[in-house]
C-alpha cells in the first residue's frame, strides 16, 4: 500500500471518466451475530472506519456515500459519528438487496465520471424472532398476514418441495448444505454461528416447515459491512491488490414467477429474477459461470442455496445432488460456495448481507481468508442475493 498521504492522493483535479472501471480498494466489517452493547449505527461506523483504514484514506476523502439499513435507522445518520463533511450521503433501502442496490448506485456514481472515490455501507440490528413485516408495505391486504402467509418459512418449504420433486434432490442434500455452512462459520471469526453441526444433528433438529428443519434456516441478526470504491485506473493509489467490480446487476420479478409474498401462483411458470440478474451480470462482465473460482449465494435456508446454484448458471438443475455428495461446493471442491458460512452461519442483517458477500469474495481474491481460504489462487468471484418481493442482485469480481 502506498505511504502517500491520503490528502495528497486526493488532488484538486475534477472527477472525470472512470477509465477502465470501478475497483474495491478498502473493505471493513463489524462481526455478525448479537452485540447487545452496540447499536446498529455504531456497528456501521466500525465497519466504515475499518474500510477507510484498509484503503489508507480518511472519511474527509470520501466524495459520496450510499448506505442502507432495515431496522437500525437511516444510514446517513452515520455522519454524526464519522464527521460532518457535507458529502452527499444517500439512503438506500431495497429489502435483502439493499447492499446490492447501494453498490450499484456507487458503481454508477464512479462510472459516470461524477466521482472518483466513495463508500458504501450496510448495517442492521434486528430484534430476536422472525421478521415481522406489514403486508401493507408490500401492497398486500391484511388478510395475507392474518392467514399466516407472511410467515416466510412456508414459502421456502413449498418452493423447495416442488424443486426437489422436479429435479431429484434428496433431504440429505438439504442437511449437507447446512453442515457445510456451519463448518465454514466455525472458521470465520466474524460469523455468528461458529459451532459445527453434523448432518445427523441438522436433519434431526425441530421440523419447522417440511422438509426444512430448524438448522436449515437462517435467523435475523446484526452486523455491518463497508466498502471503499475508486476509479479502477487510480486504484493502486490506495491498495496494492484492488478487486475489480466487473459487473453488478439487479432484476425484479416477472409475471409467472413464484416469489416471496406472492399472493397467488400463475399457471404460466416463468424464471425468477435470479436467472435474469445473474445472466446479465455474467454477460456484462464478459465472464462465464464456468470461469468463477468462488461464489456467495443467498442461502436464507438450505434449499435456497441448492436452487440458486442452478438459477445462477453455476450448474444444471438436478446436478446439485451429486455436487453436494461429492463435496464440490466445499473449500477444496471445484465450486466453493458460501465460504464464510453464508446467511446460515452469519445470520441475516438485511442492510449488510449483500455487502458481506462482496467483503468475503474480496477477501478470498486477495488471498486473505485465513483458515477458510479457497486453494488454487482464486481470481474471479460471484455474489448473489435474493429477497422479497422477488428481487435479485448479482455481481462479478476479479483481480
Amino acid at each position: 500500500m502506498s505511504t502517500q498521504n491520503s490528502a495528497e492522493r486526493q488532488s484538486s483535479e475534477q472527477p472525470s471518466a472512470a477509465g477502465d472501471g470501478v475497483a474495491i480498494v478498502g473493505i471493513g466489517i463489524h462481526p455478525f451475530g448479537r452485540t447487545p452493547d452496540r447499536s446498529g449505527r455504531e456497528q456501521g461506523a466500525v465497519a466504515v472506519r475499518n474500510a477507510l483504514a484498509d484503503a489508507g484514506v480518511a472519511w474527509s476523502d470520501m466524495q459520496f456515500a450510499f448506505g442502507g439499513s432495515h431496522s437500525a435507522g437511516d444510514a446517513d445518520t452515520l455522519v454524526a459519528d464519522l464527521g460532518l463533511t457535507g458529502l452527499p450521503f444517500i439512503n438506500v433501502y431495497n429489502g435483502c438487496a439493499t447492499g446490492g442496490s447501494a453498490l450499484i448506485s456507487a458503481r454508477n456514481a464512479i462510472a459516470s465520471g461524477a466521482h472518483d472515490l466513495g463508500i458504501v455501507v450496510g448495517f442492521d440490528k434486528h430484534p430476536r424472532g422472525a421478521f415481522n413485516e406489514d403486508p401493507a408495505t408490500l401492497g398486500l391486504g391484511e388478510w395475507y398476514g392474518s392467514t399466516g402467509m407472511m410467515v416466510t418459512t412456508q414459502f421456502f418449504a413449498m418452493k423447495i418441495q416442488r424443486y426437489m420433486y422436479d429435479h431429484g434432490i434428496s433431504e440429505k442434500s438439504l442437511a449437507l448444505v447446512a453442515e457445510k455452512a456451519f463448518s465454514l462459520g466455525a472458521l470465520n471469526e466474524n460469523a455468528w454461528r461458529r459451532k459445527p453441526l453434523t448432518v445427523e444433528e441438522i436433519a434431526a433438529s425441530t421440523m419447522i416447515n417440511y422438509p426444512l428443519t430448524q438448522y436449515m434456516f437462517c435467523s435475523p441478526g446484526e452486523g455491518a459491512v463497508a466498502l471503499v470504491l475508486a476509479r479502477a485506473d487510480r486504484a493502486h493509489r490506495y491498495t496494492s491488490n484492488p478487486i475489480h467490480l466487473k459487473s453488478v446487476e439487479f432484476r425484479s420479478r416477472r409475471f409467472g414467477s413464484f416469489e416471496v409474498y406472492s399472493p397467488w401462483a400463475s399457471p404460466e411458470m416463468a424464471d425468477g429474477p435470479t436467472v435474469e440478474a445473474s445472466r446479465a451480470a455474467f454477460e456484462s462482465a464478459g465472464i462465464a459461470p464456468t470461469d468463477i473460482d468462488v461464489a456467495q449465494l443467498q442461502d436464507t435456508e438450505s434449499g435456497a442455496e441448492i436452487m440458486h446454484m442452478a438459477e445462477t448458471g453455476l450448474c444444471t438443475h438436478g446436478e446439485q445432488e451429486k455436487l453436494l455428495a461429492d463435496g464440490e461446493t466445499r473449500l477444496g471442491g471445484r465450486m466453493p460456495i458460501n465460504t464464510d458460512g453464508g446467511v446460515l452461519a452469519n445470520g441475516e442483517p438485511i442492510g449488510a448481507t449483500g455487502l458481506r458477500q462482496i467483503y468475503e469474495t474480496a477477501l478470498q481474491l486477495r488471498g486473505q481468508a485465513g483458515a477458510r481460504q479457497v486453494p488454487g489462487d482464486p481470481k474471479t468471484g460471484f455474489t448473489h442475493v435474493y429477497g422479497a418481493p422477488g428481487i435479485s442482485a448479482c455481481a462479478v469480481l476479479a483481480r
